[in-house]
């Protein structure tokens, strides 16, 4: 890793958080530099991460909060405190309310950690969130995870024929090959790691 990089570390240790913490005395955006670092390694080492965005809000600068609830939020994941996540996640939305220049992808991260572990008490709040967002869905992994949690609420509240409606073009979204950009065709599509999902929509769509 070049120096550059201080701090974007993918493993951490002793050495490597006095390495960083070194660096940082010296940085003149300390909230920036904690806040992606905390990012890097907050599914690996999600109690190291959180640490870091402690240090993060401890700051004044508040710039990158929404962003730093969600980088909160997948630590949470990571430790499988999923009420934890879900309330980062609520935070991050919030803070992107209050300043709506700066956009995360809780809108969709949000109502997908809510039906991926059936929290149905939250279906409701997880839908009228996917209202809201729609008109930001952009690649072919954020059609798929949006009309996904559609169908699954869906047919969770009896609607059916809307279930697979959504979950077929949830289907339409996974078959897309190229993002359709210039450059960067392989980027957000639809991975491996949606495969209990995929095997629900089956369900829902047969």
């Amino acid at each position: 890793m070049s120096s550059e990089d201080w701090y974007r570390n993918e493993e951490w240790s002793e050495e490597i958080e006095n390495k960083f913490f070194e660096k940082l005395k010296r940085a003149r955006r300390k909230d920036q530099y904690l806040r992606i670092q905390a990012c890097t390694i907050a599914s690996t080492e999600p109690d190291v991460a959180l640490s870091l965005l402690q240090h993060y809000f401890a700051l004044e600068d508040d710039f990158d909060h929404a962003q730093a609830y969600c980088d909160m939020a997948t630590a949470y994941v990571a430790k499988g405190e999923i009420e934890n996540a879900i309330n980062a996640y609520g935070k991050a939305l919030e803070r992107e309310s209050a300043f709506p220049n700066l956009k995360t992808d809780a809108y969709i991260r949000y109502p997908m950690l809510i039906v991926e572990n059936k929290l149905i008490n939250l279906y409701q709040s997880a839908s009228e969130v996917l209202d809201e967002h729609q008109q930001r869905l952009m690649f072919p992994v954020d059609h798929f995870r949006w009309h996904a949690a559609k169908a699954i609420i869906a047919a969770a509240i009896g609607g059916k024929e809307l279930a697979a409606k959504h979950a077929r073009m949830a289907f339409d979204a996974a078959k897309i090959k190229k993002s359709g950009f210039r450059v960067h065709q392989s980027l957000g599509l639809v991975g491996k790691e949606y495969k209990g999902v995929v095997n629900e929509l089956r369900a829902i769509h047969a």
